[in-house]
């Protein structure tokens, strides 16, 4: 299937990589304007309390400062992705430890800083509440009284306390199928707080000019939706916003959002000077969007043949102070609750919620590593009550070709069961333990591709050198490299004689940005499309040139044929040489591409092995097997990189990474206190690939971005689960909980 390409298929090295380590490229905290100041936030100290009183005549006198904010000085609008519920400075209350309250632009950071110390504000502390299921409670403090006037609350309103964001995904009859069913089994499982551990913090620049136009450098994914956020927030029009593209280095889910761009346009209003706000990673951690909390239930019941019949799943997600940050107010990922299984009768109830916590946002494949550390949990844990092996009770209920999914969706060629034997047999799954205290756990989960709107111009010069025009900001992930060997493909040219030109948001009407698993099935069709129409005018050049019919000639291998005459083998350059003149200029292929919903999704199985210290409760992973359900591979050393990737976020997000919080008050304030996997953490990994045909993006290709660190966390639980017969029912699984469990074991019996 590969052989017959020419440039899919080969490991391209990354074409921005020389600029990145050797310092050239741009990220937006390198942005230096003449004039510029630095733009600097006071933050809440409490996690609910009412501003009695701001006092900034102090800051004010400080040498060098050239403006100071607070929520009086600007209009009351809020803002958000979607849903617009969060001030760009605190109002009256402030509903978590870090909430902006006040901001200075001063000639340097140390001014600033000093200005900050002398801004005096008045609180009166008010009852907090931070557990989500309290916070649903009708006695529990109200978070946002205005809430239904909120533009973007999802109808019609959830009539809970609190909730903002109420989802129900169904199949069949839940309650006929209990019924129906022989047994039951019910448990719940917690999933922490975690960052998205991105390197670069988020940072801005913003420049006013004296006409009113508005522009940014930001580190933003998805630079077009954020437009239209502050548009909204400034009451400015679209076009009188122009953003920049930088580099942005690393992203996780995490640089989607509008962060301090809305605040950092008032401080260059107010200062008439350019500012620039650099986040530090005590307030990215206090301050930031992470991964939500959850806490999950699962009531399934099943024939006495081990059939699953019925699944009633409950689903609470902490959103902490504000739904802003998500760009579809609910987490989608929880209509997974079914998991990769034929369950008849299903019934999955989520809920978004306020609290006094850090506002949370999304993170890579949002909501699925929690849904599936709790769906593969349960499904060990049911499979050992049976008295069954957990694969072969995942092969009986398994998804096959034809099968509906548990909320009723009909995917094309469903490979679930192909992947799940990959990935077991591959991991010698019946074979032998290498020692005492090792298990095995299995787990699986899908992930279809986004859908989204881009815009693309493919331009060749009179050298046959080719420039691919995208307002698509690269994440760190390698989408340009896969984009320009899709258009080095289609034109039959060298990767090298393409390059990407990344434009700003004047150049396209609009392009949805990096996410979603959407870049190479959006981004990488509208490349396709354009380069087909560049193609496709060459070869009409080529027709007049050679005075022949265009449909006789073909292009190959970078050389126009015409079918009849092999002598007539004329190199593309010869043709570009002479019909691309200085006075024409040179050729361009366009095209906007809005990518339907596709009906194909890609399946994940995964086998961790581990060794669980029955002293000290440690465990340590061995070896993670990960088997992919892909279409064709366009690069397979970037599609290794981001498997591997992701494996290793899973693993840290099972293990060890956590934001701990004590009343609302973030402690672990800095990476050296929020544990990231090391060198020394990673095990062995196995990667098995099941090529098929059916990808929906170009060249039968599928993403796979996220797909991998989703298993993880429910692979290792049941790994520790099989290796020393305890259950760890809460992310992440430390040593202190495995030793805590362990001795209960011991106590009990």
């Amino acid at each position: 299937m590969v052989a017959s390409y020419t440039t899919i298929g080969k490991p391209i090295t990354r074409g921005e990589g020389p600029d990145k380590v050797s310092g050239q490229a741009l990220y937006a905290a390198d942005v230096v304007l003449p004039g510029m100041l630095w733009g600097k936030v006071l933050r809440s100290p409490f996690p609910h309390a009412k501003i009695v009183s701001i006092d900034t005549s102090r800051a004010k006198q400080v040498p060098g400062v050239h403006a100071v904010i607070t929520a009086m000085d600007l209009p009351g609008r809020r803002v958000g992705r979607l849903l617009r519920d969060c001030p760009v400075l605190a109002m009256d209350r402030v509903l978590f430890v870090g909430e902006k309250v006040a901001a200075v632009a001063a000639e340097d950071a140390h001014a600033a800083d000093e200005a900050l110390l002398r801004i005096d504000v008045e609180y009166e502390e008010l009852p907090a509440v931070y557990d989500p299921m309290e916070a649903m409670s009708d006695s529990a403090p109200v978070l946002h009284e205005d809430m239904a006037s909120y533009i973007g609350l999802p109808q019609p309103a959830s009539g809970i306390n609190n909730v903002f964001a109420y989802n129900h995904w169904s199949k069949g009859d839940v309650e006929q199928g209990f019924q129906e069913s022989d047994l039951i089994f019910e448990h719940t499982f917690t999933a922490q707080l975690a960052h998205q551990g991105y390197i670069e913090p988020h940072a801005c620049m913003t420049r006013v000019g004296d006409d009113g136009r508005v522009e940014i450098w930001v580190n933003n994914k998805s630079p077009f939706n954020l437009r239209s956020q502050v548009s909204a927030a400034w009451d400015i029009p679209e076009d009188r916003i122009t953003l920049y593209p930088c580099s942005i280095g690393g992203d996780f889910g995490g640089k989607g959002s509008f962060m301090d761009v809305p605040l950092c346009y008032y401080l260059a209003l107010h200062s008439k000077r350019p500012v620039k706000m650099v986040m530090d990673y005590i307030q990215e951690l206090m301050a930031g969007n992470p991964r939500h909390p959850a806490t999950i239930t699962l009531k399934t019941g099943l024939k006495k043949d081990g059939r699953l019949w019925a699944r009633q799943a409950h689903v609470v997600f902490n959103s902490g102070a504000y739904g802003a940050f998500k760009p579809r107010v609910y987490l989608g990922g929880a209509d997974h609750l079914g998991g990769a299984y034929r369950i008849p009768h299903l019934s999955i109830d989520s809920y978004m919620v306020y609290s006094n916590n850090v506002p949370c946002g999304h993170m890579r494949a949002p909501a699925k590593p929690q849904v599936h550390f709790a769906v593969e949990s349960h499904t060990d844990m049911i499979a050992k009550e049976l008295g069954m092996d957990p694969y072969q009770f995942r092969l009986l209920n398994i998804l096959k070709a034809g099968d509906a999914t548990p909320t009723g969706e009909h995917w094309q060629d469903i490979r679930a069961e192909e992947t799940l034997r990959a990935a077991a047999e591959a991991a010698g799954w019946d074979s032998p333990k290498p020692g005492p205290f090792v298990g095995r756990g299995l787990a699986i989960s899908d992930q279809p591709p986004g859908s989204g709107q881009s815009a693309a111009t493919v331009v060749m010069d009179g050298h046959g050198k080719v420039e691919l025009r995208m307002a698509l900001w690269d994440t760190g992930t390698g989408a340009h490299t896969i984009l320009r060997q899709i258009v080095a493909e289609e034109l039959t040219i060298p990767v090298d004689d393409v390059s990407v030109v990344v434009q700003d948001t004047n150049a396209v009407d609009f392009d949805s940005g990096s996410g979603g698993s959407r870049v190479t099935y959006t981004a990488g069709q509208t490349a396709l499309g354009a380069a087909k129409a560049l193609k496709a005018k060459l070869i009409a050049r080529a027709a007049e040139l050679f005075e022949s019919d265009e449909d006789v000639i073909t292009l190959v291998s970078g050389s126009f044929l015409i079918a009849g005459e092999p002598e007539r083998n004329v190199p593309l350059w010869e043709v570009t040489s002479r019909a691309i003149t200085p006075e024409e200029g040179p050729l361009a292929g366009e095209m906007t591409y809005a990518a339907p919903r596709s009906p194909v999704t890609g399946y994940t199985a995964q086998v961790a092995e581990v060794e669980v210290d029955p002293e000290t409760g440690q465990v340590k992973v061995n070896k993670i097997v990960t088997a992919h359900d892909v279409g064709t591979i366009i690069n397979p050393l970037t599609h290794q990189g981001q498997i591997e990737g992701g494996v290793i976020q899973g693993l840290g997000y099972a293990l060890m990474e956590e934001m701990t919080t004590e009343e609302g008050r973030i402690s672990t304030l800095s990476l050296g206190d929020y544990k990231m996997p090391t060198i020394q953490d990673i095990p062995v990994l196995e990667t098995v690939l099941l090529e098929s045909s059916s990808g929906p993006a170009p060249f039968n290709s599928k993403g796979i971005g996220e797909s991998s660190n989703v298993p993880v966390a429910g692979a290792i639980a049941n790994a520790v689960a099989d290796a020393v017969g305890v259950r760890i029912l809460d992310l992440p699984i430390t040593a202190e909980k495995v030793l805590r469990a362990l001795k209960e074991k011991r106590d009990s019996g």
